[in-house]
């Protein structure tokens, strides 16, 4: 036998043995991929807050850590995201508590009509309620952040200036909505925002109730010339993570999460509420859109009109055993201190 041929068996080993190192060395171990499913366009501002959620977790460990985004319902469609979520068919999931009433009890004292003026307060107020309650409605995942939309107000093709103008008018709106617009007079048509457009050009409905960063992003400024602002709700959502994923992951990925958390909450609340800004401004340029404000005697019979979806509210939500009554003050002394803070 050659002398060559007696080293190919021992170069063999060595060879298998350093390709078993390398894959075992941390520099070069396979990433950590995460599939995060959200309902909305890919352009809107929940799927924004995912992108850059997605780009902070993989530059904050070192690429260790890298997530599949699936906007616009690809992966799990809005009202399946949080059970699509507890069973494991996605990692992580974005969802609107409000798409499913009852369920999110604590969540939903922040939908109602508490009269909030922008998102950044309104997110930093749901953050502090969850973290202080703890509440079983999110027992079975791994809450990773939460935050709202801006207020809703209504857009409309006529212009709306007072509470009188605006009984008997047909609004497509959503969620809370439809209890606060038949408190103040309006005829709430619910349907997906998706679905909006051709009911106002077909004159189905007159006008949309939501925050008014849909009038860019959707294009509504195009045929709904008019805004009266009313801060009438916000709408509640919140981002979370399968447990056993999230219980599988190395302990320094879990910190640079958990140090998200609040972080994104309030970047969330800041970026839309600088989109909705950004939203008019656009819409006045291209479409020469109005906003009109409420007189406060009319602001103040909204909250009158609206009062008691609240006492309703505490008196459900104590008889399921929450304390009804001091999470209502926790709401408003939160949106006190927040708007303070955020003008």
């Amino acid at each position: 036998m050659r002398r060559e041929e007696l080293f190919h068996p021992f170069i063999a080993v060595v060879l298998i043995a350093a390709a078993v190192f390398v894959a075992r060395t941390p520099g070069h171990a396979a990433p950590i991929v995460l599939k995060y499913a959200n309902f909305p366009p890919a352009s809107t501002f929940p799927c924004i807050q995912m992108e850059r959620w997605a780009r902070e977790v993989e530059k904050r460990t070192g690429g260790r850590v890298k997530v599949q985004t699936f906007p616009g319902g690809t992966l799990l469609p809005a009202k399946n995201i949080f059970d699509g979520v507890v069973t494991g068919m996605a990692d992580i999931g974005n969802f609107a508590m409000s798409y499913q009433p009852g369920r999110f009890p604590l969540s939903e004292a922040i939908d109602l009509p508490v009269g909030f003026r922008n998102a950044r307060a309104a997110s930093m107020a749901l953050f502090d309620l969850i973290e202080k309650y703890q509440p079983k409605e999110f027992a079975k995942v791994k809450l990773i952040t939460v935050f709202t939309c801006p207020p809703a107000d209504i857009m409309t093709k006529v212009p709306v200036r007072s509470l009188k103008e605006l009984k008997g008018m047909e609004l497509r709106t959503s969620g809370t909505g439809t209890d606060v617009l038949k408190r103040i007079g309006a005829i709430p048509i619910g349907m997906p925002q998706s679905e909006a457009p051709e009911a106002i050009q077909k004159g189905i409905v007159k006008g949309n109730v939501s925050s008014m960063e849909i009038l860019k992003d959707f294009n509504f400024a195009a045929y709904l010339p008019y805004a009266t602002e009313a801060n009438l709700f916000v709408v509640s959502f919140a981002v979370v993570m399968n447990k056993d994923r999230w219980g599988s992951l190395p302990e320094d990925v879990k910190k640079v999460i958990d140090g998200l958390a609040r972080e994104q909450a309030e970047w969330t609340g800041a970026y839309v509420d600088n989109h909705v800004k950004e939203a008019l401004e656009w819409s006045k340029k291209r479409y020469g859109h109005q906003i009109i404000r409420l007189s406060t005697a009319d602001q103040n019979e909204i909250t009158r009109l609206t009062k008691p979806m609240i006492d309703d509210y505490v008196r459900r939500i104590t008889s399921q055993g929450l304390p009804g009554g001091e999470i209502m003050k926790d709401v408003y002394a939160l949106k006190q201190r927040y708007e303070k803070k955020y003008r």
